[in-house]
């Protein structure tokens, strides 16, 4: 018994300080970002386009940035929900949870969650080399997409696997189609849709490998899917490398405002995940 108090009490402290150390870092790169970027960030920078000599440290903003991320992400999300949610139906209405195609998949999609995003990045401007594209719009959106599908497939997938099973049969027995009984899952998994979007945004906003080969930059607000679109975490990136003092504390203006947005995001998913696990048939 007293083995097993001196093993308890261990990991006790394991746990306490692996706690602290994660939340030390944690405050430590706020600090750092807000410290270093909050004296830095205005309403010019964020309301202006990048005038000629931006990342020279001259005058202008990052509206490019943040127009272009918005239009990447909302774009990704949206194809990457179209994607994942048959694929979430088709594994566990239209086949039994536990069959072996239904694990192949969630292992399959288990191990694309885990690959980095510049292996999709070069994976995608392959794609785009073969069909002849160029970096764009078009091509940052269809990388997002490729990394965020698993994010969208693995996160559903857990709340549908959480359905009782007694629901369904339930479900067919009152002489529900599959169809049907997915409309049923469909509430179900409600709050882990928008966990699985508002978690896919948060990595999607913040991804640099994957549009570095696919979007490529510009200082305008992309019209077109063929032309070019800047991205917050590139403008980060880029203004991280200059030589220039000025311009790199800009980038921690940058990374501030990215920061803020991701928190906002984690807030939110948080809130309509509560909200609508009241409404779950448990």
């Amino acid at each position: 018994m007293k083995l097993k108090f001196i093993e308890e009490k261990i990991f006790d402290l394991l746990m306490i300080l692996s706690t602290v150390a994660i939340g030390g870092v944690f405050i430590s790169i706020i600090w750092t970002i807000v410290k270093t970027g909050a004296g830095h960030l205005s309403w010019s920078m964020i309301s202006q386009l990048p005038s000629g000599g931006f990342y020279l440290g001259k005058e202008g903003g990052i509206l490019n940035a943040i127009v272009g991320s918005l239009m990447v992400v909302l774009s990704s999300a949206f194809l990457g929900l179209m994607i994942s949610i048959p694929i979430v139906f088709y594994i566990n209405v239209y086949r039994k949870r536990t069959s072996r195609l239904s694990y192949f998949s969630r292992l399959s999609f288990d191990v694309l969650y885990g690959i980095p995003s510049i292996v999709y990045g070069a994976f995608a401007f392959t794609i785009m080399i073969f069909f002849g594209l160029k970096t764009s719009l078009l091509g940052g959106i269809i990388v997002i997409t490729l990394l965020i599908i698993p994010i969208f497939v693995r996160t559903m997938d857990e709340v549908a696997k959480s359905v009782s099973k007694d629901l369904l049969e339930a479900t067919y027995s009152l002489g529900a189609t599959r169809l049907e009984a997915c409309k049923v899952v469909l509430r179900q998994i409600a709050p882990g849709i928008a966990t699985a979007t508002l978690l896919a945004i948060g990595r999607a906003i913040g991804d640099t490998a994957g549009v570095l080969f696919t979007a490529g930059f510009t200082d305008n607000i992309p019209t077109a899917l063929n032309d070019p679109a800047a991205t917050l975490s590139l403008s980060v990136f880029f203004q991280m490398s200059s030589p220039i003092p000025e311009v790199r504390e800009r980038a921690y203006a940058a990374a501030l405002l990215l920061t803020v947005i991701v928190l906002i995001l984690s807030i939110t998913s948080r809130v309509i995940t509560n909200r609508f696990s009241k409404n779950r048939i448990k």
